[in-house]
């Protein structure tokens, strides 16, 4: 007879020594959220279920929109409680196996987790676990010894369980601190099968890993390249990269002239070979005139995200005599990120002049050119 194999997924942490903001869970991995690649590795069983934190059910409705799970669970002030709710809920539809997983190992494999769920065949429990490959070292009092790596593994997620066994455990030892629920297996007597781990199933926990954790996912890069040009006219300030800048005249354009988001725009386009900034916005519609050109790079990413892609850098050289732009590249920076939903670091804006020469030296107008890097998964 087929048994019932539930995930639950936990999702419920804060995650603050990733950065970003929010809780690291919802923080893109390879252009997708990590929540929901974590889920989607689980997809193919009958019943999917995330413990989350009580903050974020809006986030999490979002990152997993258009996925067929089971409503999501609140959970609690530790691990540990957090999954006891998740297995209680999920009792009402007697599983008999149930996998645990935590949210911040996006890249784990279907092949991993078939070897948990057949290292149950004969056992209670089935952990993946991989060498201790570092020299352990551990201080004392000022004093260094070495320890020995003979019968050390480091313990991944999903660890897999006979359902009834291990909600039982979370409830009889409901009162420990553990940090996985392997140790209430090991505490409840059950029966543990080990199976190999995978260095790729890392756990993301610093920015860091963030950066790692894409350099594995691989994936295609596709570059496009903008360019716009606006002549200057009356005025007492210009927009550029998002950002309102004071000066003698403004520019002059059918939006609000903001050259450096109408070439990004370009650029974000091209990558997924989606036309220019004039096709989605017409100059010649009314409804465009004086407009935000946040509206036109939001757009833009947005249709990166439905093409399967995330941005992965985007650098925008503006090509003006005048005004300054270093004194406002930061809060540039800060506000093209804040549009794309992308890290600060991801962009780059620099400023040049055309030493006096044409008409951005004659400072009749300014340019831009920008360059976008998507990454396709």
């Amino acid at each position: 007879m087929s048994k019932t194999i539930a995930a639950l997924i936990v999702a419920a942490g804060r995650g603050e020594r990733a950065g970003g903001g929010v809780p690291k869970q919802y923080r893109d991995v390879g252009g997708r959220p990590m929540v929901r690649r974590s889920i989607e590795a689980f997809a193919h069983l009958p019943l999917v279920q995330a413990v989350i934190g009580t903050d974020d059910h809006e986030r999490y409705l979002a990152a997993t929109e258009g996925l067929s799970l089971l409503p999501p669970v609140a959970g609690a002030n530790t691990r540990q409680h957090s999954v006891q709710h998740g297995l209680t809920t999920l009792s009402a539809h007697k599983p008999d196996l149930v996998l645990i997983h935590d949210a911040a190992r996006p890249l784990v494999s279907r092949a991993l987790i078939d070897r948990v769920i057949a290292g149950l065949e004969d056992a209670d429990a089935a952990i993946p676990l991989l060498p201790v490959a570092d020299t352990l070292k551990r201080e004392d009092g000022g004093v260094w010894s070495t320890v020995s790596r003979d019968g050390l593994m480091r313990a991944q997620t999903p660890q897999g369980f006979r359902f009834a066994p291990i909600w039982k455990a979370h409830r009889d030892y409901a009162d420990r601190a553990l940090t996985d629920d392997m140790a209430l297996a090991e505490l409840a007597g059950l029966k543990i099968a080990a199976v190999p781990g995978e260095d790729r199933n890392m756990k993301v926990t610093t920015p860091e890993d963030f950066t790692t954790a894409e350099r594995m996912l691989g994936g295609e890069f596709r570059t496009g390249m903008g360019f716009d040009a606006h002549r200057f006219t009356a005025g007492d300030h210009v927009w550029l990269c998002g950002v309102k800048i004071t000066h003698d005249r403004g520019l002059e354009g059918h939006s609000d002239a903001d050259a450096g988001l109408h070439a990004l725009t370009d650029a974000i386009l091209g990558a997924i070979g989606a036309g220019d900034i004039g096709q989605h916005f017409p100059p010649s519609d009314p409804k465009w005139k004086g407009a935000s050109s946040d509206r036109f790079l939001a757009h833009a990413a947005e249709l990166a995200h439905a093409a399967g892609a995330s941005i992965a850098h985007c650098d925008i050289t503006l090509i003006c005599e005048r005004p300054k732009i270093g004194p406002h590249r930061e809060a540039m920076r800060e506000r093209i990120a804040s549009i794309l939903g992308i890290e600060p670091i991801r962009v780059s804006v620099k400023a040049t002049t055309t030493e006096g020469m044409g008409f951005t030296g004659r400072g009749e107008g300014l340019a831009t050119q920008a360059v976008a890097t998507l990454r396709f998964t």
